[in-house]
């Protein structure tokens, strides 16, 4: 008789979705045991090989990203990132018309108030005050984290932010591929887009503020451009009643918003040569994108932003015409009202996230050099970063089997009464896997447990828990032979519409957190990854055991591939989702020096045959 397979709880599902409360909260309080563990009942091995090893990836395409980095993040466990973006820019309507022609009627106009550059940051609303004044929480921003005090001190997080115009056409369609594949652009190309800027620096706001009550660019604190910081404050607005006197206020949630160059875009938009604003085809040519360039980072910040969302708006005056009286068409007879107008230009297009590492850690350096030597650290981390490969059940293959004719489907396997007689003849197959079937477990669960190298991470953590670096919310992985998810990813239908980063918590890859004695808070404790299916496929139905990827994720439903610049002998591309993050964590590995309890093991749960 065979025992009946361990059922989880379909609660679980309300579960999560009460622990989650918040999309980018931190991991660090979530994730303990989502799934029970006590597998009752079940024998367990852990004996089985696994191998891993570390692998840099260096440069990787890095364009179109649905999320982009900008800023500096610093994690000595691994180095400082410098994150710049470029992006192509659309017109919102074609052929707009900005003045009227006939200049008997009216001055040339129209005249710019100002242009702004506005891109939402990812926030959570916390309180809202009695005069209607907003508090906010920025998610997404790696590194010291002023804006979570109620006196914000910016010192560490400021950084120099410079916007230009880029003047590098991002083409569509690649021509050395008979223009038939996308054009691919790397994280390392920021040389390639800087030295193509046109060097006018386009938010050179001083570095002032309006005195008293006046309207104005306030930027004394150099927010806008020198002393650039991720601020959580929302913004105040100053309008008037239809009296043209009686102040009135508008505010807008937090959001980078900078003063832009009026004479710039005054000649490239409003005063445009014929033709140029007649398709987002040829004006994409004709103004080539904007670059965001960073500087100066001491350690600064980074934040992961939406670009998409964000756009330029021209706030601008022309005269609007009207008649005295509809009936005459006598010039006298006509009036002109100054009326104020916007023209937004949207980031869409193409997109390029440059990324430049520096200070890299030695050690990290050292073992992620693309060596195939078994690891004692697994050095996984997102960008122009690093992940691991790894290999289950060993390559020895001196055995293989046959079916017994005289087995008796009728009666439970025993030594007396076996599936498959043993042979000296080597199948293709891992002994493991062979030795596995032959002895006929059934699975109830496989998974991988990746243990965090506490200790090499503490090493390198600030003392203060608000400075020591983030780790990655999530691990993914993935079938690295044939760059794609596994079983088990596909067949995990767990979702939370309301926190989707959480979904496929039974695959899981979800940091797992505990306590340290040092006093700074939560630090991860472990990963765990559910391959029960991958496992099952290998003994039932004779699937092909595949090489393994490891890496960081910033989004485990996003599960696309970014090309390397130069691949390896192990593969050609990355999980696109890991480019996106900065983040990164050590983890313990599979060598003979790492501690038992530490050490990366496959574990599975089975049932023999009674």
């Amino acid at each position: 008789m065979y025992k009946k397979s361990f059922l989880r709880p379909i609660l679980i599902v309300s579960l999560i979705t009460i622990i989650f409360a918040s999309c980018d909260k931190d991991f660090n309080e979530l994730g303990t045991d989502i799934v029970g563990d006590d597998h009752f009942g079940f024998e367990v091995d852990s004996t089985l090989t696994v191998k891993a090893f570390n692998q840099k990836l260096g440069p990787i395409a890095s364009n179109n990203l649905p999320i982009n980095p900008l800023g500096f993040y610093s994690n000595p466990a691994f180095g400082t990132t410098q994150a710049n973006f470029v992006t192509q820019v659309e017109l919102s309507t074609l052929n707009p018309v900005f003045n009227n022609t006939d200049t008997e009627l009216y001055e040339d106009l129209p005249v710019i108030d100002s242009v702004i550059l506005d891109v939402p940051y990812f926030k959570t609303l916390k309180s809202t005050n009695s005069d209607n004044t907003n508090t906010y929480r920025l998610d997404s921003i790696f590194g010291a984290t002023p804006y979570d005090k109620d006196t914000p001190s910016t010192n560490n997080s400021k950084f120099k932010l410079s916007v230009y115009q880029s003047n590098y056409f991002l083409r569509d369609l690649d021509p050395d591929q008979s223009l038939a594949e996308q054009q691919l652009f790397y994280s390392d190309q920021n040389n390639l887009i800087d030295n193509n800027k046109i060097p006018v620096l386009l938010n050179n706001a001083p570095l002032t503020d309006p005195p008293g009550d006046q309207e104005g660019t306030h930027n004394a604190d150099g927010r806008e451009n020198e002393q650039f910081y991720f601020d959580k404050r929302e913004h105040k607005l100053t309008t008037y009643e239809s009296d043209g006197v009686t102040k009135k206020y508008t505010r807008f949630a937090p959001s980078m918003r900078l003063h832009l160059r009026s004479d710039v875009f005054y000649d490239k938009i409003l005063n445009a040569p014929t033709g140029q604003l007649s398709s987002n085809a040829i004006f994409k040519n004709y103004f080539r994108g904007i670059y965001l360039k960073v500087e100066n980072g001491n350690p600064g910040n980074m934040a992961m932003i939406n670009f998409k969302v964000g756009k330029i708006t021209i706030y601008y005056k022309e005269d609007k015409i009207t008649k005295d009286n509809p009936a005459t068409t006598t010039i006298n007879e006509y009036k002109l009202e100054r009326v104020s107008k916007t023209y937004p230009l949207n980031f869409n297009g193409n997109t390029i996230s440059l990324l430049e590492n520096s200070n890299e850690n030695f050690d990290y350096l050292n073992a992620a050099n693309n060596s195939t030597q078994e690891a004692s650290r697994l050095y996984l981390k997102g960008g122009e970063g690093a992940m691991s490969v790894i290999d289950l059940f060993g390559s020895t293959d001196l055995k293989g089997y046959t079916l017994n004719t005289a087995f008796n489907e009728n009666l439970p396997v025993s030594p007396t009464n076996t599936k498959y007689i043993v042979n000296n003849i080597p199948n293709g197959i891992s002994d493991e896997i062979d030795q596995i079937k032959i002895d006929g477990w059934l699975i109830n669960e496989a998974n991988l447990t990746f243990y965090v190298d506490n200790s090499a991470m503490s090493n390198f953590s600030p003392a203060t828990p608000e400075a020591q670096p983030k780790e990655p919310n999530r691990i993914f992985l993935y079938d690295l032979t044939n760059k794609k998810v596994l079983i088990d990813y596909t067949l995990d239908f767990t979702s939370n519409a309301n926190f989707p980063k959480y979904s496929k918590f039974i695959h899981d890859g979800i940091i797992q957190s505990q306590n340290v004695s040092d006093g700074r808070g939560a630090r991860g404790k472990k990963y765990k990854v559910r391959i029960t299916n991958y496992v099952r496929n290998l003994i039932k139905n004779d699937s092909t055991n595949v090489r393994l990827g490891l890496s960081v994720t910033e989004n485990i439903n996003n599960v696309g591939f970014s090309k390397l610049r130069t691949a390896n002998s192990n593969f050609s591309s990355a999980p696109s989702m890991s480019v996106m993050s900065p983040l990164g964590t050590i983890l313990y590995g599979t060598s003979p020096v790492v501690p038992d309890g530490k050490k990366l093991k496959l574990k599975i749960y089975y049932t023999k045959p009674d």
